[in-house]
């Protein structure tokens, strides 16, 4: 049964899909609570995404899943408060050590306001890629949670074959092993592709071409600029944990001024 919020739930999830247009990419500078949330929103945002390497290390805490989910929810309800944008949630992994735990998750994730999820193929533990029948099976349960939620909720997966080389060895062999990737979890009911680590214009315009999904960059000290992200079909520019990092150096350096002038 559709309610008033669900339906309002919905509208934010269509508005937040219709952002992800090749060639005008949305850009996401992400956020870790709802104050950095109100800030990022006041400078004109069109969406809201969090980061979970910011909400990890905002709340004392390592990446990697370490951060208890509920409190990544109750984090999550308080962003969604303080704001009318839709918001989309670093899920991580998904918080399970099967698929079925993924779709638990990701139906929680609805519940408490998130219209979007970004899910990585790498474990937890060690970053190392999960076969790719069994990343599929993950996406495929949180597409069916999403389904019987009514929400047209945007699942990012995110693939981290990027993070398995340094930047230098990037090659076309690993552009073509993130095609099959993405390749599979279209089928299992994915939005979009995340491709973190990948800097190289023309890799990336090369994976945009062949691409079944749209394509999601994420901002690094080597990635290229947003005209020639644009020009290559880039949907989605996100900056990870650049935001958290810059707004603690800036109250670091503000903090030192008072305390080295005292």
């Amino acid at each position: 049964m559709t309610t008033p919020n669900t339906a309002a739930q919905n509208d934010k999830a269509q508005a937040f899909r219709a952002l992800h247009t090749p060639g005008r990419p949305l850009v996401l500078f992400n956020i870790w609570d709802a104050g950095s949330a109100k800030a990022v929103a006041a400078a004109g945002a069109a969406a809201l995404a969090t980061g979970s390497w910011s909400v990890a290390a905002a709340n004392g805490y390592s990446d990697g899943e370490q951060v208890p989910l509920d409190l990544a929810l109750a984090n999550l309800r308080r962003i969604v408060a303080s704001t009318t944008l839709p918001v989309t949630l670093d899920l991580e992994s998904g918080y399970g050590a099967n698929a079925e735990d993924v779709g638990r998750s990701v139906a929680a994730a609805i519940d408490a306001g998130a219209i979007g999820c970004n899910l990585e193929d790498s474990y937890p533990a060690d970053g190392s890629l999960r076969p790719v029948a069994e990343q599929a099976a993950r996406l495929a349960q949180a597409r069916a949670a999403a389904q019987r939620s009514g929400i047209a909720f945007f699942i990012n997966a995110r693939t981290d074959v990027f993070f398995q080389r340094p930047a230098e060895e990037h090659d076309a062999g690993m552009v073509a092993q993130a095609l099959e990737r993405a390749q599979a979890y279209a089928a299992a009911g994915a939005d979009g592709l995340f491709v973190p680590g990948l800097a190289d214009v023309q890799m990336i315009a090369d994976l945009v071409a062949a691409s079944p999904l749209p394509v999601n960059i994420m901002v690094g000290a080597a990635t290229p600029s947003f005209d020639r992200l644009a020009a290559a079909g880039v949907a989605r520019i996100s900056h990870g944990p650049g935001p958290y990092r810059a707004a603690m150096k800036a109250l670091e350096t503000a903090a030192a001024a008072i305390y080295r002038g005292a």
